[in-house]
């Protein structure tokens, strides 16, 4: 059975101007269980991470400075959202909601996390909307209690994931693989294991092109245990803070083109949404929902 991490902590009242692209982690799973693709069972509410956790990947002063809501302006300014103590929580059960989602997927193949994917936080500091990088806790979760030993990580969504390239840079047992918009943010990039800049306006068949032939070659290469999708549906040409032309039947197949590869090659897989900012509500959740119901067709 498919499970999706949830909770109502996810729920951050932002005041008005602040609340996109933050709308859609209550949508989605409304939609999902709306129309069938999910059921109330399938749903669990992840508790809040410890602090002990998170200082396996994030900075003892980091994690002191939100806890203690002593950021500078400028360190909030770089997160984006107004700090609050529910901010800094609420980011600690997105954090336990994919390690919670790993442990799941190694029983049965897949799981997912209705939020998640803030590969824009460093160890040391946040930024773009990402205050905790929940893909290197689980990733780091995973490696320092035996339950996986050789990690991929397949970031595709529009924006390189700095964050996560930088924690990761060196580790032998980690390999990041950011597929995005060169030019888009952030101006300066940081060095994944693999970066496959693509140019602004790369639409479908390009985009495909170059993920069925570049994945399998890093799985075959690197011979990952355990894989973290990041599904990042701001590389639809609606996105307004995208820069690239994918329509919604593309991301959906790239979707596929990914949960396929990870069940042919029995990978267990972890999905996080990331971002997705196009105009219309109702495209972000199409296009998210999209990779909901193909984790069911294709796994269950």
């Amino acid at each position: 059975m498919l499970k999706v991490a949830w909770s109502p902590t996810y729920r951050y009242d932002l005041p008005e101007g602040h609340r996109f692209p933050m709308e859609k982690y209550d949508v989605l799973p409304e939609q999902l269980l709306y129309e069938g693709t999910i059921q109330n069972e399938n749903i669990f509410q992840p508790e809040a991470l410890s602090d002990e956790d998170i200082l396996l990947t994030h900075t003892a002063d980091y994690l002191y400075k939100l806890n203690s809501q002593t950021l500078s302006r400028k360190e909030i300014r770089d997160i984006g959202f107004p700090m609050t103590e529910a901010l800094v929580m609420r980011g600690k059960h997105i954090a336990n909601g994919t390690y919670q989602c790993a442990r799941y997927a190694k029983q049965v193949g897949i799981s997912m996390n209705s939020a998640g994917g803030t590969h824009h936080s460093f160890a040391h500091r946040g930024e773009g909307f990402c205050v905790f990088n929940d893909l290197a806790i689980a990733s780091s979760l995973l490696l320092s209690r035996g339950e996986a030993q050789r990690i991929l990580i397949v970031d595709l969504d529009v924006h390189q994931g700095n964050g996560t390239a930088s924690i990761f840079r060196g580790n032998s047992k980690m390999f990041t693989f950011s597929m995005h918009g060169q030019r888009n943010y952030p101006t300066r990039k940081e060095q994944s294991s693999l970066d496959i800049g693509l140019p602004d306006g790369t639409g479908d068949s390009e985009y495909l092109n170059i993920l069925q032939n570049q994945l399998p070659r890093v799985i075959d290469a690197f011979q990952p245990d355990f894989l973290f999708y990041q599904a990042g549906v701001d590389v639809l040409e609606s996105d307004k803070l995208g820069r690239l032309s994918l329509s919604r039947q593309g991301c959906r197949k790239r979707d596929n083109i990914v949960l396929s590869l990870a069940k042919a090659y029995h990978l267990p897989i972890a999905v996080t949404m990331g971002g997705g900012y196009s105009t219309r509500l109702a495209d972000i959740i199409e296009a998210h929902a999209n990779t909901f119901r193909l984790a069911q067709e294709i796994y269950f």
